[in-house]
């Protein structure tokens, strides 16, 4: 009798200990699921999303083939150092976000993060649509690099806002440019300035050589010149 209760309690014991193992592998796997959404190893079409990105803003060097492999964790890592992410060679949520990819389980970027990266992409894109609409591209999102390189530099306004609306800064800000809505070219050229794409080289300056009246100007270093645009230090 003593023994058929022991070996009832043992079984039940083994039950509940199995129970919990199953519940913590469970666990487990939706913390998986939030906190690394693409990682290395995974393959898909959000790896081939990231892969895109990173190619365009020039950290990615290998091919778009939707496999998380080496050179993607390098650029992930890279990409997150340049924006202030947690540097762990991960795609989840935040960074994913930065990247303005929906995550896996198709949630959009709807926190207060998220709105408030929205109305940057919007005042950058105002900028860059009264400064730059007919330049080419790559020369849309130097002009918003610009505004991101000012933000960073400490001879400038530590804030968006605060660059673009800075007195005599820009001259769409003068002539009243920077009211006029921007088209997605725009707002797309915004985001990868953002994002960390950075066609100027690090300029914080720019300007057409066409209609310049600032002889100053001419002394800054030079960095590159796009469309119209000289882009300097």
């Amino acid at each position: 009798m003593l023994r058929k209760i022991f070996n009832h309690r043992i079984a039940v014991f083994i039950f509940i200990l199995c129970l919990v193992a199953v519940l913590a592998i469970i666990g487990l796997s939706r913390i998986s699921r939030v906190e690394a959404l693409s990682k290395y190893g995974s393959r898909g079409n959000e790896v081939r999303q990231i892969q895109e990105k990173l190619k365009r803003w020039g950290y990615y060097k290998g091919s778009v083939d939707g496999i998380y492999g080496s050179k993607t964790l390098s650029a992930v890592k890279a990409f997150q150092k340049k924006n202030g992410l947690t540097v762990d060679g991960i795609a989840g949520t935040k960074t994913l976000q930065a990247m303005g990819i929906m995550n896996s389980s198709g949630n959009s970027t709807s926190n207060s993060s998220s709105n408030s990266n929205s109305n940057n992409v919007n005042l950058i894109a105002k900028a860059i649509y009264g400064e730059a609409r007919g330049e080419p591209y790559i020369g849309q999102v130097a002009v918003g690099a610009v505004i991101m390189n000012r933000v960073k530099s400490s001879s400038f306004p530590n804030t968006i806002s605060g660059v673009i609306y800075q007195s005599g800064a820009f001259d769409a800000v003068s002539d009243g440019q920077i009211n006029l809505t921007p088209d997605s070219t725009a707002k797309k050229a915004a985001q990868d300035a953002i994002n960390g794409w950075d066609p100027s080289y690090g300029a914080i300056y720019y300007f057409n050589p066409d209609t310049a009246t600032n002889k100053w100007i001419w002394s800054r270093p030079l960095t590159v010149k796009i469309g119209k645009h000289r882009f300097c230090k």
